[in-house]
């Protein structure tokens, strides 16, 4: 079960670093089975450290989207915002944050300002369930999710892409940031048009309403979940933008240290796979879950890994 966060200090003795990293392992194979298939290829350190920002992500989340939601106010996310600097500085609170600490020990380059940042983004889900333009939702997608591609990119490694030209031996390695970023907005932009259905129960539209009026899809038509030529259209619409994003993305894998590419491309391939499935269910994001079945991602790792030789 999904250790919500405590918010305050605890008395009682905190888990060991194997224990905590343990925890954060299979909360991630729980929760996220593509991103956890992707950490697999990683070596151990990178993994584990994977594994304790994603629970931090997670737990983040469940303040605004979870089964004890209802609970959370502004003062929550103050609270929990001053937990992530007790962790920055070294200071536990719970569990899941000893490994975070240690990873944050471990790869100093992690920067505070993402997680910062994703906290603002459930800021915005406290108050906001509709976006009139995709700029503002793009701002709500980099918080939520262009933020992970910061804090991983920290961990996986720049700067082993070779170029021994006499012009370039002083140059900084290049920081795939912009990329890191629409990585993390071409996976949020899918899931939002993956749990659509889902979201609209909740009374949520996170596609921009702009989009919605040049269909002519109404909010009415969302909420009762009218597929016809004008919600294909606009899927068709969404899904490119989305492609585009993981385009730009991958543009930034052959920065990368050796090691950390074909991790990296492997999540990529199967999450652009979600919006192969949903045009294949003809746009059906009401009554069908869109989703990459186990064998289909096996048959993605061949693709990934000749995709990786070429970066």
């Amino acid at each position: 079960m999904l250790q919500l966060p405590k918010l305050q200090p605890t008395t009682r003795k905190l888990a060991t670093l194997e224990e905590a990293y343990e925890y954060c392992r299979k909360i991630t194979a729980k929760y996220s089975k593509t991103f956890y298939l992707g950490t697999l290829l990683m070596p151990e350190e990178k993994r584990k450290a994977i594994w304790a920002i994603y629970v931090w992500c997670r737990r983040t989340d469940e303040l605004v989207d979870g089964p004890q939601s209802k609970f959370t106010t502004p003062e929550t996310l103050e609270l929990w915002e001053e937990q992530l600097e007790s962790v920055f500085a070294g200071v536990p609170i719970d569990d899941p944050d000893v490994a975070l600490a240690d990873t944050v020990e471990r790869f100093p380059k992690i920067d505070i300002q993402p997680f910062r940042d994703m906290i603002a983004g459930q800021r915005m889900d406290l108050y906001r369930n509709r976006y009139e333009t995709f700029e503002e939702l793009k701002q709500y997608c980099y918080r939520v999710a262009g933020t992970v591609g910061l804090m991983t990119t920290a961990v996986l490694g720049v700067g082993d892409r070779r170029d021994t030209s006499p012009w370039n031996k002083n140059r900084q390695p290049y920081i795939p940031i912009s990329e890191a970023i629409a990585l993390g907005i071409a996976n949020q932009l899918t899931n939002i048009l993956r749990d659509v259905g889902e979201d609209a129960q909740r009374g949520r539209i996170y596609l921009p309403l702009e989009d919605l009026a040049l269909f002519n899809y109404t909010e009415q038509d969302l909420f009762d979940g009218v597929i016809d030529d004008r919600w294909q259209a606009l899927m068709r619409f969404q899904i490119k933008r989305a492609r585009q994003y993981f385009n730009e993305a991958e543009k930034g894998i052959s920065y990368l240290i050796q090691d950390a590419r074909l991790p990296v491309i492997t999540a990529l391939t199967i999450y652009q796979g979600i919006l192969d499935v949903i045009e294949r269910n003809q746009y059906d994001v009401f009554n069908q879950r869109a989703y990459v079945s186990g064998s289909r991602k096996m048959l993605y790792l061949p693709v990934a890994w000749l995709r990786a030789q070429l970066l």
